[in-house]
């Protein structure tokens, strides 16, 4: 049976870097800085890229290919690099295709630490940007310009869940002859393909579902071997390198993904149905409720709905804060894609740095709550969501 043959499930499980004369069932961690080489023509060939190997681990690892080589896989993509972080990667899949006066297009829907590359980083090298509403197709083929070289959305956006059709905006980047990189964090590749899509790079912050324990810090960039090229040379003279050990519990991570975004989602979707029905919630945004604006292209691109639910409490900030105070059980925390379930105050904490009109520019209201529903039973999550709402 071929590698494109098997199920996701088979290919997260069994995908493994080649086994040792010690026959290990599961993969060791390869705690090493450095590599040897056989002889001179051997390291001579290996740093020419003649013939594939380790050299240093800043380069690559056998944890980190492992890790990589599945979410390849899983991902439809040809090529992966494996980064210490989720914003290490979103800065190297964007910073490694610019250069001084080119132009990015990007969805006004976005984690609030992207923003900042965006307006505060990427100007200091004469690289600019144009914000397009996440609604607005035709607004994306209008913002592309000579000097545009990519389109960067997210979708489902942080934190208000919108989606962008990943298929349509392909269109408008290969018309254009630009790049679009999708950051696919919250659907994580079990849910969504955007390179199966037309997608030309995605990327992930591993430390969120991929992990999906809250342990480590990691990120992923994912497209065709060539396109990554320019990433990997970013990447090798900056090293921005992921832990071996970090990987190797990324790759044993990628062994459940499947029944933990399974559990996830069921779990969320009964969470944002159940709000609806509380009075003291004023909108409830999980992109398979039919109320949602983009229910119909959510089914389309997605397997599942994902494990976010925002919702507005009625009140504005003082009464979202005091609901947040008031949770028992559920995690305060900005963080998401953890076992635990997570409720976070955005105005507040992840873009906070936003002004009032940027963030509701972006679907960020005073009272928005982001629920990253965990796997604890369900009806103990609602329990606690329904006490703070009460207080």
């Amino acid at each position: 049976m071929s590698q494109e043959e098997k199920n996701f499930e088979t290919i997260a499980v069994r995908q493994q870097t080649q086994r040792s004369h010690n026959r290990e069932h599961s993969v060791p961690i390869y705690a090493t800085s450095s590599f040897t080489f056989e002889d001179a023509d051997h390291a001579n060939a290996l740093f020419s890229d003649e013939v594939e190997g380790n050299i240093y681990s800043r380069y690559s690892n056998p944890n980190n290919d492992e890790f990589i080589d599945k979410l390849v896989s899983l991902e439809g993509a040809e090529a992966g690099i494996a980064t210490s972080s989720g914003m290490a990667a979103m800065f190297l899949s964007i910073a490694s295709f610019v250069s001084q006066g080119d132009h990015i297009v990007a969805s006004r829907s976005l984690f609030g630490s992207t923003h900042q590359i965006l307006t505060q980083l990427l100007p200091k090298w004469g690289v600019s940007h144009t914000y397009v509403d996440i609604h607005d197709l035709e607004g994306f083929d209008k913002a592309v310009q000579p000097n545009t070289k990519m389109i960067f959305i997210e979708t489902p956006s942080n934190p208000a869940l919108d989606i962008i059709d990943i298929e349509a905006l392909a269109k408008i980047a290969n018309k254009h002859g630009v790049l679009l990189n999708v950051d696919n964090c919250f659907a994580t590749p079990y849910l969504q393909n955007p390179i199966k899509l037309g997608a030309h790079i995605v990327t992930h912050s591993a430390t969120k579902f991929i992990d999906g324990q809250g342990r480590v810090l990691a990120g992923a960039i994912l497209g065709q071997k060539e396109t990554l090229e320019k990433v990997k040379f970013m990447s090798r003279h900056t090293g921005p390198a992921l832990s071996p050990f970090h990987g190797w519990i990324l790759s044993k991570s990628l062994e459940t993904l499947s029944v933990r975004m399974d559990r996830h989602c069921e779990s969320a979707h009964t969470v944002a149905k159940a709000l609806e029905e509380m009075e003291e919630v004023e909108l409830v945004k999980y992109p398979f409720l039919p109320s949602h604006p983009h229910y119909e292209l959510a089914k389309k691109q997605m397997r599942l709905g994902g494990a976010l639910v925002s919702f507005e409490v009625k009140g504005g900030v003082e009464a979202g804060k005091k609901f947040w105070n008031s949770l028992k059980m559920i995690s305060k925390s900005s963080n998401l894609g953890d076992t635990r379930t997570i409720a976070t105050h955005p105005a507040s904490t992840t873009h906070s740095k936003l002004s009032e009109e940027e963030r509701l520019a972006v679907g960020i209201t005073p009272g928005l709550i982001r629920i990253s529903v965990g796997l604890e039973h369900v009806d103990d999550i609602i329990a606690d969501i329904k006490q703070a709402l009460k207080a």
